[in-house]
């Protein structure tokens, strides 16, 4: 991203004030950083990279917002390896360079292969796992239509729990809201970030 066409000032931990400081502390000294960390948090002057600094400027919505985030991206019902394949899947969907540039370290940690990836973004997803299979095909449902068929509905509760179903529905509408925060802003990924592979449809 052109840091002339910024939308939104990058705030530093010196702009910001009480409530913004706790939200940043929830952050970038939470649950996403412990462990090895895939992409970078924050940028060299401090700021919040991709949604959370966008999140910083509306403290009483980001606060929710990115514990929402937490609770999917550490709390659910859901493999690590089904929840990225789940968000490279939205990402891919929306048009999301920042989403697809961070999940894709993620998914490369967790065990996805760079044949499944490929397939992930071409729509041609498949796996002996039934888990898997199913939550693949079920958030591309939830992806392609408004809708959820009877049909598509029933061949995802044969296998996937209620709670699963819940964990994948609310999953892809987070990182839709994510990627349209950082569309609307125009927050792209880091300098030498690698962009979306094939085509994708932008939100």
């Amino acid at each position: 991203m052109n840091p002339a066409k910024e939308r939104l000032p990058q705030l530093t931990p010196g702009d910001l004030d009480e409530a913004q400081r706790a939200l940043y502390d929830r952050i970038a000294a939470g649950d996403r950083a412990k462990g090895v960390q895939h992409f970078p948090l924050t940028a060299e002057d401090g700021s919040l990279n991709g949604p959370f600094g966008v999140m910083l400027h509306a403290p009483d919505v980001g606060a929710p917002l990115q514990e929402l985030g937490a609770t999917i991206r550490f709390r659910t019902a859901l493999s690590a390896r089904v929840r990225e394949m789940a968000i490279l899947q939205v990402a891919h969907a929306v048009g999301s360079e920042f989403e697809w540039w961070a999940h894709e370290r993620v998914a490369r940690a967790v065990g996805l292969t760079d044949a499944e990836i490929t397939d992930l973004a071409s729509g041609c997803f498949r796996s002996e796992d039934p888990i898997e299979a199913a939550s693949a095909a079920f958030v591309a449902n939830l992806l392609n239509s408004s809708t959820v068929t009877d049909e598509e509905f029933a061949a995802a509760s044969a296998v996937l729990s209620d709670r699963q179903l819940i964990d994948l529905t609310v999953l892809v509408g987070y990182y839709r809201t994510l990627a349209q925060l950082m569309s609307v802003f125009d927050i792209g990924v880091p300098d030498g970030g690698r962009s979306l592979p094939g085509e994708h449809r932008h939100a």
